[in-house]
């Protein structure tokens, strides 16, 4: 009788204990885990100051986030492919420097400046992407672990740029150059512009085309990605020259909104880009992570910053505070791994 009522009981009801809340809320968690924490930051920070609302102060936090934003958004492909790029504030300041030699009035311009916006934004363009591919290539074709390749790429271009500069920032850019980081559409700064186009294609890249398949794949299991036919030399080449050509947007950004190009501009930017990608949940080790994440990394960055300026904190501190958000980063995408 006892078997028979035991039989006749649905399975899942009465002897089924229900799931804990941890098990419930752990996946949403690590998913929105870190659009939580920016969001909790902004109410906390809002509660302590009455400026922090306000409409000028947002776009300034947007406006600082662009340039981080964007190096970051170069740096989540390279590592996706479970690479790094140590050479982007270098990139920086050369495109800088480059670029506004075309597009200055001083004697530190080249022969001919100042040339039209245009033609300066391309050269500081095709500086970014090259130094990008010559990192792409040592990784890919030399086989040089990224850490060491990009490295040495964070020397050389560096020198490269105290030696095309002479050592002297390029003052005296023109009105049409320095639109790129001064100037506004509709009341929407330029640089807030550029930082959401990029995500958005970047975004579009990585979900919705073939190639970002393979980023993706080469990043999970190379040797796999290698035996099912991708072009894993390729597909690595291609996101060393994508962070280079990012990086040159974000040093034409920088410049444009100093008003010149300093050949000491990007120092440890490479630091902040790396912590937005890691903070917004892209795994060291490759072939996990969305672009989006990394833009509410670089966000609650900025937010981070910005508060803390707001409430007088000293920059020594801000740094203590930025290192244990990317230590806690790492250690939760450890924890998940394990857990996997």
């Amino acid at each position: 009788m006892e078997k028979q009522i035991e039989a006749a009981t649905p399975a899942g009801t009465g002897t089924e204990q229900p799931r804990s809340i941890t098990t419930r809320i752990g996946p949403l968690a690590q998913r929105y885990g870190i659009l939580i924490a920016l969001i909790l930051l902004c109410v906390v920070l809002a509660a302590v100051n009455d400026n922090f609302l306000s409409q000028r102060n947002i776009i300034n936090v947007l406006r600082q986030t662009s340039i981080n934003g964007i190096l970051a958004i170069g740096m989540t492909f390279v590592i996706l492919t479970r690479g790094i790029d140590l050479s982007v504030g270098s990139v920086v300041a050369l495109v800088g420097v480059v670029s506004a030699s075309f597009a200055t009035t001083s004697t530190a311009g080249v022969i001919g400046s100042p040339y039209m916006p245009l033609i300066a934004v391309m050269m500081g363009l095709a500086t970014g992407t090259a130094v990008g591919a010559v990192s792409g290539t040592m990784v890919a074709r030399f086989s040089v672990p990224a850490f060491v390749a990009t490295l040495g790429m964070l020397s050389a271009a560096r020198g490269l740029t105290l030696i095309y500069s002479g050592g002297r920032p390029v003052p005296a850019l023109t009105d049409g150059y320095r639109w790129i980081g001064t100037g506004d559409v509709a009341g929407i700064p330029v640089p807030i512009i550029l930082f959401g186009l990029v995500f958005l294609l970047a975004h579009f890249v990585l979900t919705q085309t073939r190639f970002g398949r393979h980023v993706y794949a080469v990043g999970g299991n190379p040797h796999a990605a290698k035996v099912s036919g991708l072009p894993v030399r390729r597909i690595r080449f291609a996101v060393y020259a994508i962070s280079g050509a990012l990086a040159g947007v974000a040093g034409m950004i920088l410049a444009g909104r100093t008003g010149s190009a300093l050949p000491q501009a990007g120092v440890a930017y490479e630091l902040d880009a790396i912590a937005a990608v890691v903070i917004g949940g892209t795994s060291l080790a490759g072939g996990i992570g969305r672009v989006s994440g990394t833009v509410i990394g670089a966000l609650l960055i900025g937010v981070m910053n910005n508060g803390l300026d707001l409430m007088g904190v000293e920059s020594y501190y801000q740094q203590v505070i930025k290192g244990g958000l990317i230590v806690a980063a790492v250690l939760l995408d450890r924890s998940r791994k394990s857990e996997d």
